[in-house]
């Protein structure tokens, strides 16, 4: 296949989006099939293979919180669009946004398949100007993208049956969906790892991601202040974002001051392996592949009970639950492991049977899967409107 990926938001592989839309690219690519990336991202210019738009300006201070999170938006150019889909046997939309709309309307001129994955929950969008809990707004967003996007392609990615459900329900449509999780790549697994000798006398607790209003850090940082073993934690929050120096300053108090950094990808693997727990408080998750990453190295994962996120499902111990945005829970959660190392050990054996499913490579070949799967039902569309045709020219001769 000649396969078009267009990624709306690309740059370093520091967000779900982009790792998603990375592994998608090199894992066609290994399998033998010629991928054009439509993106936004200037240095890859003279790259072969890519096809980059103009960035959107979106004013000098969001721009330079784009910069800061590392990722480009784009700003769609219709002859680059056009380009990158000619000659393309399907294209693959990452996300509902602009440069993803702008591919839409020139793969329907052409009558060229499309795929398009599910990776923007509206709650992720609307929370940042506090309106996630107003089911209108969420809402019509979900319309919005539906008739904007959607609503015209082939086969749907579904990272998780959650997010169908959610978008489904809000559309009031039964959509071409296939579920696939984006997958835990193979190189995250349990490795017996040393704590650092700084380290070893702290009961470490790990979280990652987005440093954001959502993931809901300050829940952790909070919740510190309750437990019982609030002097000998180590809290490492893994990620960068906005909310960084509202968190520092929060955890101002605590004996012990939490770790802010943001690893490199096989680093935060390694400290994964050594962390004692690993906390997933956000509680806006459309899939939470750092959660799944935990898992796949049999951690002790503790997640929210929150009804906007994926993670909830991965718990395979009601113990691992804690109430959303609730500190003095999670807190109650977190002391409940300390106290129960035997047990602990049982359920992190059972995390780990359960992290099977998301191996990399079977969800990747289940995406080819699928790509060929719209092609096949768009050629057998395609031959009964030759024969309808044929036999309509028949009839009328």
């Amino acid at each position: 296949m000649i396969i078009t990926v267009v990624c709306d938001v690309l740059g370093e592989e520091n967000n779900g989006t982009t790792i998603a839309s990375m592994n998608l690219i090199r894992a066609l690519k290994k399998k033998g099939h010629t991928v054009k990336v439509l993106c936004a991202d200037q240095y890859r210019k003279n790259e072969e293979g890519f096809f980059v738009v103009p960035n959107r300006n979106l004013g000098k201070i969001l721009n330079a919180y784009v910069d800061k999170v590392g990722v480009t938006l784009a700003k769609p150019d219709i002859d680059i669009v056009r380009n990158s889909i000619i000659g393309s046997d399907l294209v693959h939309i990452m996300v509902p946004l602009s440069l993803g709309r702008c591919a839409v309307k020139v793969a329907r001129e052409l009558k060229v398949p499309m795929t398009a994955g599910f990776h923007m929950q509206a709650e992720n969008f609307t929370s940042y100007f506090k309106l996630n809990k107003i089911y209108p707004i969420n809402k019509y967003v979900y319309k919005f993208i539906w008739k904007s996007v959607y609503q015209y392609i082939d086969g749907i990615h579904y990272p998780t049956k959650f997010i169908r459900d959610i978008f489904e329900n809000n559309i009031k449509r039964i959509t071409p969906g296939y579920v696939i999780s984006n997958g835990v790549h193979n190189y995250v697994c349990k490795r017996e790892i040393e704590k650092p000798e700084e380290l070893k006398d702290k009961i470490v607790i790990l979280s990652t991601g987005r440093l954001a209003r959502e993931k809901s850090q300050d829940t952790i940082i909070k919740a510190l202040y309750y437990s019982k073993y609030k002097d000998k934690i180590q809290l490492i929050l893994g990620g960068q974002g906005i909310k960084e120096k509202y968190y520092r300053k929060l955890a101002k108090k605590l004996s012990i001051q939490p770790i802010f950094k943001l690893y490199e990808r096989k680093e935060i693997i390694d400290v994964l392996n050594f962390s004692d727990l690993y906390v997933h408080s956000a509680e806006i998750e459309l899939e939470g592949i750092a959660c799944l990453e935990a898992i796949m190295c049999g951690k002790l994962t503790i997640v929210s009970n929150s009804n906007l996120s994926a993670t909830r499902n991965f718990a395979v111990d009601e113990r691992c639950i804690f109430k959303n945005r609730d500190p003095k829970d999670l807190a109650k959660v977190i002391d409940y492991w300390i106290e129960h190392p035997e047990e602990k050990k049982i359920v992190e054996q059972k995390y780990l049977e359960s992290g099977q499913i998301y191996s990399q490579d079977k969800c990747l070949d289940e995406m080819e899967k699928m790509m060929f799967d719209i092609l096949e039902k768009r050629r057998k569309v395609e031959n009964v409107k030759t024969e309808l045709f044929s036999n309509y020219v028949e009839s009328h001769q």
